[in-house]
């Protein structure tokens, strides 16, 4: 199109030159004429004529009777003014066509025009030269897309190939980056991170059915062990009371751990973020204090609240799970740590989080465990000889997440520390 609408902008702009030129000739030719003398008229035109040749250039004189006085051609019967003659119409029959100027000056007729060769020689030109750029263009361009088309389906079959895999069963598959950051770049990026989500929900679910396995397996022998005692002992006539009771313990213990399982499934799939409400982290950290102080005191620790000023401490979330996740490390570290010990929550504001920490100076966590004790019904005890289900730290890790905490584990030298940062409110 830009090709087409230069080509016909030059061609009006070379014909406008070339009326240009005509009505330019035709002025120098007449001026000199003077009054009632013809002849310097038909000198100029005979000289004009002898520095051309008529496929170029046109000139002619007639008197007033149309006879022919000087010039190149024999013209026909043509208007005052401009107009455009082919070469038939003056007796050359090389199929030219000319732009032809004629007028009349007192009674004689002269008339001048040039041909429009070179007029179509630089149109000529122009056209062969659009051709072969919009010829260059196209094959540039079917070219560059063959190429593109062929690498973006390279990489599209990539992706297809990777997701085949995952689907069947390779979850570590995992689509190759140009790191181009490109859309595919991006959207694969996008996938990878989904994939790795995946797997590892999916990892997480065989570990959780194996602990689940492995964890209920205990319990439920004892129930059943008990349950056997009972039926011996009450055939012989004797007290069974007692075996009912334990089996009802070990019944209860096993459905807390249900209970603990699907509660963290709801917090994991987002079902509480509709109670989620402005929470001063301060009162609940004070709350907490004043329940376990006495509770630590029973245990022979101590437990101690350091809290910044409350007005700087809200954030977004559920009470009720904030508090339950305190409550959990709370509880952990007094049930893990010996007598004499001293357990610290601190409560502190730094930018853009309030940051709650939990620490103590029992016996601490080896640091090849700290990742694993996250994990449900995963326990440091293997024996199970301690009480426990193993998913108070589990619940903690799930309560962070839903509120879009970060949650780590350190050190304490001795003892262990959790620092769990929640956004604040803004």
């Amino acid at each position: 199109m830009a090709g087409g609408v230069s080509y016909r902008l030059l061609n009006q702009e070379l014909a406008h030159r070339l009326d240009d030129s005509v009505n330019e000739t035709y002025s120098v030719v007449a001026s000199t004429y003077a009054k009632d003398d013809v002849e310097d008229l038909i000198a100029a035109i005979n000289t004009y004529a002898s520095l051309t040749t008529a496929d170029r250039s046109l000139f002619a004189v007639e008197d007033k009777q149309g006879r022919r006085l000087a010039g190149n051609f024999t013209p026909p019967l043509l208007p005052d003014g401009l107009s455009t003659i082919e070469s038939e119409d003056v007796g050359l029959g090389d199929g030219g066509v000319y732009r032809i100027r004629a007028g009349t000056i007192d009674g004689t007729r002269l008339i001048v025009g040039e041909s429009f060769d070179e007029v179509q020689r630089l149109s000529r030109v122009q056209l062969v030269s659009l051709l072969w750029a919009a010829l260059f263009a196209v094959v540039t361009a079917v070219g560059g897309g063959i190429f593109l088309a062929i690498r973006a389906q390279s990489r599209l079959d990539a992706v297809a190939g990777t997701m085949f895999d995952v689907s069947n069963g390779q979850l570590d598959r995992r689509i190759p980056l140009l790191g181009n950051g490109d859309d595919i770049d991006v959207v694969s990026r996008q996938i990878n991170s989904s994939l790795d989500q995946l797997s590892s929900l999916v990892e997480g679910m065989r570990q959780v059915s194996a602990d689940i396995a492995h964890e209920l397996k205990t319990p439920l022998n004892r129930l059943k062990m008990t349950l056997d005692q009972a039926v011996d002992t009450g055939e012989r006539g004797g007290d069974v009371a007692g075996l009912l009771q334990e089996a009802r313990a070990e019944g209860d213990q096993i459905n807390a751990t249900f209970d603990a399982l699907l509660r963290i499934s709801q917090i994991e799939a987002g079902a509480r973020k509709r109670r989620f409400q402005n929470v001063d982290l301060a009162s609940v950290v004070a709350l907490i204090g004043e329940i376990y102080v006495d509770v630590a005191g029973d245990a022979g620790q101590q437990l101690l609240v350091v809290s910044s000023s409350p007005d700087r401490d809200v954030v977004v979330g559920d009470r009720e799970l904030l508090t339950q996740m305190l409550v959990n490390l709370v509880e952990n570290a007094i049930r893990h740590c010996p007598e004499g010990s001293t357990i610290r929550i601190e409560l502190t504001r730094k930018n853009e989080e309030v940051i709650v920490v939990v620490s103590d100076d029992g016996p601490g966590i080896p640091l090849d465990e700290h990742d694993k004790v996250f994990r449900r019904l995963y326990r440091l005890d293997k024996s199970r000889t301690t009480p426990g289900s193993g998913l108070g730290l589990s619940l903690v890790r799930a309560i962070a997440d839903l509120h879009g905490a970060t949650i780590k584990l350190e050190d304490n030298k001795p003892g262990v520390r959790v620092t769990i940062a929640l956004p604040a409110k803004h």
